[in-house]
């Protein structure tokens, strides 16, 4: 018991995480997977603007930052796709050897 009487909480899951809703249903492969997305979904990201950790996702590829208020079109789960990043950086590298 905690000070005041009141029970103190019990620890929830260990490994399970923001997956522990889905209790032993649907297989641990498929929660892995789905605790992956839920995590980075609900993170806090990089603003590319302003710098700060307060880009948020809004609805599924829309991105808010909470600091500046400039929104993003991204990932349905991440703030950049990995396609994204390889296209950014290909784009980059072309640009250096045209202006060269």
């Amino acid at each position: 018991r905690q000070p005041g009487g009141r029970a103190a909480m019990a620890k929830r899951t260990k490994k399970a995480g923001i997956c522990g809703k889905y209790g032993t249903r649907y297989g641990s492969s498929l929660r892995k997977v789905i605790k992956k997305m839920e995590v980075s979904q609900h993170s806090r990201f990089l603003c590319d603007f302003c710098g700060k950790f307060a880009v948020k996702r809004k609805v599924v590829g829309v991105w808010k930052c909470g600091a500046c208020g400039k929104v993003k079109a991204g990932g349905a789960y991440t703030l950049n796709t990995a396609s994204a990043i390889t296209i950014r950086s290909t784009i980059r590298r072309l640009r250096e050897v045209a202006e060269t």
